[in-house]
């Protein structure tokens, strides 16, 4: 059963991070497609002269030869998320994609984790105390132990150990209501990785792109090209917003998460050692 709890959330977050994956990729092509394709153009129009216009000079039979203008580049209808792509590029792209798919796995993993029936089902609890006012003990460690819960875990491991006594039980209790917090903590502290490592990345961005238009000044002369120098600014400033982007709601989901999972886990132990607390008395036996 706990095999294939887990198993279920493993393939649902799976599902979640192809599902984000495919409407990234959708969304991507519609934009960066339409972004790069586009271009301006631009129509002549012929006007007509007015009717009392100077006649047009005769032309000098020989010209001065004039030199010809530098042709102008056209320029391109970008989108913003093409500009991204552009200043990021694909080792960056890569990165804060790979930062941003996890991050939705592992909050949807959590998410589904730190529900109320998964870690202290209120179902369980009145079941459990009901055999419990019947003494049908065996009937309670049987529903406790079937069911996949943390509080189930807690609930069959003190009356596994009930029969050597009260302290062994409770000792056993705590010991894994601690095994199960600890998991629940390890899978939450990778979002707060993620947090930290994306403004990281960011910042050696933030550096790379500086470097990269400081080259540009240094190796173009007193006047280097401006959209040289806007692709290493460009660099340097999405690469910050992005990792600021994916950072701010990892931290933020870690800290609702990680309370959330806390209050659970002390109600699991108020409400484990209320139901166990009636047999402080009874001595080694159920």
């Amino acid at each position: 059963m706990r095999q294939s709890f887990t198993g279920g959330l493993r393939t649902t977050a799976w599902l979640s991070m192809v599902t984000f994956f495919l409407a990234w990729c959708v969304f991507s092509w519609a934009t960066i497609g339409g972004g790069w394709n586009a271009a301006w153009a631009q129509d002549e129009v012929e006007v007509d002269p007015p009717a009392d216009a100077a006649p047009p000079p005769e032309p000098d039979p020989d010209p001065a030869p004039v030199p010809a203008a530098a042709p102008e580049e056209p320029v391109r209808d970008m989108s913003v998320l093409a500009w991204v792509y552009q200043a990021l590029g694909p080792g960056y792209m890569i990165i804060f994609l790979a930062l941003s798919f996890t991050l939705v796995a592992l909050f949807v993993m959590n998410l589904l984790t730190a529900r109320r029936e998964n870690v202290c089902p209120p179902l369980l609890l009145e079941s459990f105390e009901g055999h419990l006012n019947e003494k049908r003990y065996q009937e309670a460690y049987e529903l406790a132990r079937a069911d996949e819960s943390m509080l189930g875990m807690v609930l069959s491991a003190g009356l596994a150990k009930l029969s050597a006594g009260y302290s062994p039980a409770v000792e056993a209790m705590q010991e894994v209501g601690e095994e199960e917090n600890m998991k629940l903590e390890h899978r939450l502290s990778y979002m707060a990785l993620i947090g930290t490592i994306s403004p990281m990345v960011g910042l050696f961005g933030t550096v790379h792109g500086m470097i990269a238009s400081f080259q540009v000044i240094a190796q173009g002369g007193a006047t280097p090209k401006a959209s040289d120098l806007a692709q290493g600014i460009s660099t340097a400033l999405f690469t910050t917003l992005i990792g600021l982007a994916i950072a701010i709601p990892a931290i933020a989901a870690f800290n609702i998460l990680k309370n959330r999972v806390a209050r659970l886990v002390l109600e699991v132990g108020i409400y484990s050692e209320d139901l166990m607390s009636r047999f402080q008395t009874v001595g080694g036996s159920k």
